[in-house]
């Protein structure tokens, strides 16, 4: 699903983000991408997401090489990647389902598939009946959880996510954690950048370990893993 091959980025202002990175993330598989911050995590994510493409090196994603995809191809490569942040970047002045329906409604979908899919989605991270309230009257977690219904109501083969839990108290980043892992459970890849270790050791998924732009340990072989199929 995921394969870098000695990638390298550096930023126009010379830094070096990111030196010789290698590693292959199956269909299917949940991973964790670790590291002190400035390590490269996010530089990472961006690669995938095609926010960036590499200096040198090849970046394949969904069997898609993201340094030759020409730019009018990138909008349907992104709709098969599902991105939650840690600030969730939600519409403020949009009830919950609007916030949702972002991505079906910028697709084009149906009004009546945009409905079951939004619904769809709020009942998967516990959030059904409160599709018209506010992002302002829900808590953290809340809206944490609205940032994940709204990167899985495509139905994307891949989630990333970017220090998803840095805002939320120990017992509500394990409950999105393990909503994360729900989605791997039934076949979606899954690679999440964080700094809490606790989260990576109560898991028990791979660690990916970027120290200075370098792998550190790309766990490969630390962890057994099955590779669910949908």
């Amino acid at each position: 699903m995921i394969q870098f091959e000695r990638v390298s980025k550096r930023y126009p202002n010379g830094r070096e983000a990111l030196t010789h990175v290698s590693f292959h993330l199956a269909s299917g598989e949940m991973a964790f991408l670790t590291g002190r911050s400035g390590a490269g995590k996010s530089t990472v994510l961006k690669l995938v997401a095609l926010l960036e493409r590499p200096t040198r090196g090849t970046v394949t994603v969904n069997g898609k090489s993201t340094g030759s995809l020409k730019a009018r191809h990138i909008p349907a490569f992104r709709r098969q990647i599902g991105v939650v942040f840690q600030d969730h970047k939600l519409l403020v002045d949009r009830p919950v389902f609007d916030n949702v329906a972002l991505p079906l409604v910028v697709a084009g979908a149906p009004l009546k598939e945009v409905d079951k899919r939004v619904r769809a989605a709020l009942d998967q991270v516990g959030l059904l009946g409160k599709e018209r309230m506010l992002p302002a009257e829900l808590s953290v977690g809340e809206q944490q959880r609205v940032g994940i219904a709204r990167a899985v109501v495509s139905k994307p083969p891949l989630i990333i996510a970017d220090e998803p839990t840095g805002n939320l108290d120990p017992d509500l980043a394990l409950e999105v954690m393990r909503l994360f892992r729900r989605f791997s459970d039934v076949g979606v890849t899954v690679l999440v950048a964080t700094h809490d270790q606790h989260l990576v050791h109560e898991l028990a998924k791979r660690e990916i370990v970027l120290a200075s732009g370098e792998i550190q340990d790309d766990g490969a072989d630390s962890l057994p893993h099955v590779v669910a199929t949908r």
